[in-house]
C-alpha cells in the first residue's frame, strides 16, 4: 500500500463497520446486563436470609461487569454475519485495521482483565467474610445435617435428642449447620437462603445463616449423588420463637 494511499485511509472509529460495532455492543450490553441478571433473581425467588439478599446483589454487580464483554463478543459475531461476504484464500482489501497486532488494544485488554478479576476476588472475599460471621455468633443455635442417599436428617443438639426430615428454624436465629454425609458427596443447599456447603462423609463441614423471614423454604442436594438425587428435597419451616419452641416441646425436646 502506497503512502498516499496509507494517509487517504480514514480513521478506524470512522469506519462503517467498527461504528456498526459500536452501536451492536451498547445494545447488546444493555439487553444481556438487564435480562440475565433479572431471570436470575427472578428464577431463585426473594431473598430469606442477609446472606441472600448479598448473594443476589452480587450476581447483579457481577452480571452487569462481565455484560460488556459479552455484549462486544456478540456484536462483533453480529456484525461479521451481517456484512459483505469475501471469499478466497486472501484477505479482504478493507481488512486493514485488525486488533491483533496493536500493541496499545493488547495493553489495554490485559490490564482491563486484570483489574476486573481483582475487582472479583475482593468482593468475594469481602462476602465470603460477612456470610462467615453467623458461625462465630456465640448466640447461634447448632444442628448436625446428615447427608445420605437420599434423605436429609436434623438432629437439633441445643434442644435435646431432637430429630426431624423436614428442617424447622426459629426466625432472627443465627444457626450453625454442621453437615456430613454417610455414604456420597452431598451438597446441603437451602435457596432462598444462599447457602450452600458439601456434605463429605467422614468429615464435618460449617456453615451458617440468619433466616429474617417467615415462611417455607427449599432444601435441595446440589451434588450429583446417585440415582435418586432429583428427589433429595425437603423443606425448611421458618417459624416465630414461639412457635418453634412449641415445635420442639412437641418432640419430645426442651425449648
Amino acid at each position: 500500500m502506497s503512502d498516499l494511499e496509507t494517509q487517504k485511509r480514514p480513521p478506524v472509529w470512522k469506519r462503517k463497520d467498527v461504528q456498526q460495532t459500536g452501536i451492536l455492543w451498547v445494545i447488546f450490553t444493555l439487553i444481556i446486563g438487564y435480562v440475565v441478571s433479572e431471570f436470575q433473581v427472578r428464577t431463585i425467588g426473594a431473598p430469606a436470609s442477609s446472606v441472600m439478599a448479598t448473594t443476589i446483589q452480587m450476581m447483579h454487580v457481577f452480571t452487569w461487569a462481565a455484560a460488556p464483554i459479552a455484549g462486544l463478543v456478540a456484536a462483533m459475531a453480529a456484525t461479521t454475519l451481517l456484512s459483505k461476504h469475501h471469499y478466497g484464500d486472501t484477505p479482504p482489501e478493507d481488512a486493514d485495521h485488525e486488533i491483533r497486532n496493536s500493541p496499545r488494544i493488547a495493553a489495554a485488554w490485559i490490564v482491563v482483565s486484570a483489574l476486573m478479576c481483582l475487582f472479583a476476588v475482593v468482593w468475594g472475599m469481602i462476602v465470603l467474610q460477612q456470610d462467615s460471621e453467623s458461625i462465630l455468633d456465640s448466640k447461634a443455635m447448632n444442628i448436625n445435617v446428615v447427608g445420605q442417599q437420599w434423605a436429609w436428617n436434623f438432629d437439633y443438639i441445643d434442644n435435646g435428642t431432637v430429630r426431624s426430615e423436614d428442617l424447622y428454624l426459629p426466625v432472627d436465629k443465627p444457626v450453625v449447620f454442621h453437615v456430613t454425609s454417610k455414604d456420597v458427596v452431598h451438597s446441603f443447599w437451602i435457596v432462598q437462603m444462599g447457602i450452600k456447603i458439601d456434605a463429605n462423609p467422614g468429615y464435618v463441614t460449617e456453615t451458617a445463616v440468619t433466616p429474617n423471614k417467615i415462611g417455607i423454604y427449599d432444601l435441595r442436594c446440589a451434588e450429583l449423588c446417585g440415582l435418586l438425587h432429583a428427589y433429595m428435597q425437603k423443606k425448611v419451616h421458618v417459624v416465630s420463637q414461639t412457635d418453634y419452641d412449641s415445635w420442639i416441646q412437641n418432640q419430645g425436646g426442651q425449648a
